[in-house]
């Protein structure tokens, strides 16, 4: 049967139709998209971190000084730079970012063509009483009939490719790119922390260190007080319970060094755990510990500050791609415009299968697809992605607020414990004067020998209190350096981290 042409008023209804219908497909998907929620306005940061400075210090960040120069201890930065390639968990975040940069490298290639080749081989014998059998038995090719069963050879190339008409698959990469940059940041921070640990850990080392010299000290002068309370009972001016009381002082003191000489034990393998490395002896300075200074400590202003700490990178990084990608699931209510193409031979027998023009295949056919009705996965995920994105700006806001009030407080402890060290250093001048002072008198007999216990006694303390007061400084300082920034080896204005091989 033969059907007449179209008139050219169906010709043109046709293509009004047509117009129409792709015109619907277009607009109809971005109707009635969810709107969009709205994270509160964050405060603004001071301009300045408002705490004193003293006037050595400089209004450049001391994030900006290399920790080899920040330390200036080739002990304790040999150690950070054997952790910077042995830690374990430096590794492993390594491989956060080998995913990270898998998963942005996969993303490059959404947006281009995809191409496939194959062949494939195969018989097809139909029913002798159904159609397509009925077919073929009066069917020839090339003045012969068909083989029974009919074989199929097929070489083919297929292509398929998804216009990215809205820039829905180019945002998902650049969002991927910048997820890998975050995490990239986020190791660079854990860099900084691992800087800081160890050089925390070490000092309470030499910390342990001087407690126990200072043990040996008072241990050394009580028994110079024990000896003299035992030729005192022996010449008949004193008793058995002043060579007690100094007995019993000496065996505390020797009991405590024991506690101490564990302490120390630990402490160690804590820095051997960091630096990747089983337990070992521990070298370190033998500096006067009471008298060790770091670099100086200057805040800058808290503009440095949110370039120089990587959490706050690693947080603005997150939020961009957060951002993006709202913006890819809101292209999900568009249509999406899809063209597969494929070339390739065909044919019963493998000698005709390269024959041109007879056995050449070819189809190309572009798909226009938009969500219409039932889009609530759509609406979920857009909904979700924009929940999300509001995350991503009060994850953003409160690391800067938390790196803002770090600064504050481990720089004002710096300078507090600062002046707090300087007063005890005072004290101890004054206690040492008071133990001089009650030996001589109980050696000629016009102190009680309780004098000198508790005059000793308070030495002892004062010594380990001032010891334990340079720890807690020196730990501020270096908690502060970590806070503003500080723990990354730099490279001109670059701050970069040194990777493992």
């Amino acid at each position: 049967m033969i059907f007449p042409k179209p008139s050219a008023e169906r010709r043109s209804a046709s293509h009004v139709c047509t117009t129409v219908i792709l015109t619907l497909l277009t607009i109809l998907p971005g109707c009635r998209i969810p709107d969009l929620l709205r994270a509160d306005r964050g405060k603004s940061v001071p301009e300045t971190f408002n705490i004193q400075q003293e006037e050595e210090f400089t209004w450049d960040s001391s994030a900006n000084v290399e920790f080899h120069e920040f330390f200036n201890d080739p002990m304790l930065t040999s150690l950070i730079d054997q952790a910077l390639v042995d830690n374990q968990e430096l590794k492993m975040l390594a491989q956060d970012i080998q995913i990270a940069s898998n998963k942005a490298y996969g993303r490059s290639g959404a947006y281009l063509p995809f191409f496939f080749f194959g062949g494939g081989a195969g018989v097809d014998k139909p029913g002798s009483y159904t159609r397509a059998g009925a077919v073929e038995e009066n069917l020839t090719a090339r003045g012969k009939s068909f083989h029974e069963p009919l074989p199929d050879f097929l070489v083919a190339a297929n292509v398929s490719w998804e216009l990215d008409i809205w820039g829905k698959l180019r945002d998902a990469q650049t969002a991927a790119c910048l997820r890998y940059l975050g995490t990239k940041e986020g190791r660079n921070y854990v860099v900084t922390r691992l800087v800081a640990e160890i050089a925390e850990n070490y000092y309470e080392l030499m910390a342990l260190d001087n407690r126990l010299a200072t043990l040996d000290k008072t241990i050394e002068l009580q028994l110079q007080s024990l000896e003299v309370a035992k030729a005192k009972k022996e010449a008949g001016k004193g008793t058995e319970l002043a060579v007690q009381r100094f007995q019993a002082e000496v065996r505390k003191n020797q009991s405590e060094k024991l506690i101490i000489a564990q302490d120390i034990v630990e402490t160690e393998n804590r820095i051997n755990f960091l630096a990747g490395r089983y337990p070992q002896p521990v070298d370190r300075a033998t500096a006067e510990f009471i008298d060790l200074e770091l670099h100086a400590l200057s805040a800058g202003v808290p503009s440095q500050l949110m370039q120089n700490r990587a959490d706050i990178r690693q947080a603005e990084r997150e939020l961009q791609a957060a951002g993006l990608e709202v913006d890819v699931a809101r292209a999900e209510f568009y249509p999406s415009l899809i063209i597969d193409a494929g070339v390739g031979y065909n044919a019963f027998n493998a000698k005709y299968l390269f024959s041109t023009p007879e056995s050449l295949v070819y189809n190309i056919a572009g798909d226009l697809v938009a969500p219409v009705i039932n889009r609530r996965a759509i609406e979920a995920n857009y909904c979700n992605a924009n929940a999300e994105q509001i995350q991503a700006v009060y994850n953003y806001q409160r690391t800067v607020l938390n790196a803002f009030t770090e600064v504050i407080n481990r720089m004002s402890k710096v300078e507090n414990y600062r002046n707090s060290l300087a007063i005890k250093r005072e004290q101890l001048t004054a206690l040492e004067a008071s133990v001089d002072v009650a030996t001589k008198l109980f050696q000629n007999a016009r102190a009680e020998y309780v004098e000198v216990l508790l005059a000793q006694r308070d030495l002892q303390e004062a010594k380990m209190v001032i010891i334990e007061t340079k720890q807690q400084q020196l730990a501020a300082t270096v908690n502060a350096y970590q806070a503003l920034g500080g723990g990354l080896l730099s490279y001109g204005n670059s701050m970069v981290v040194a990777d493992a091989p």
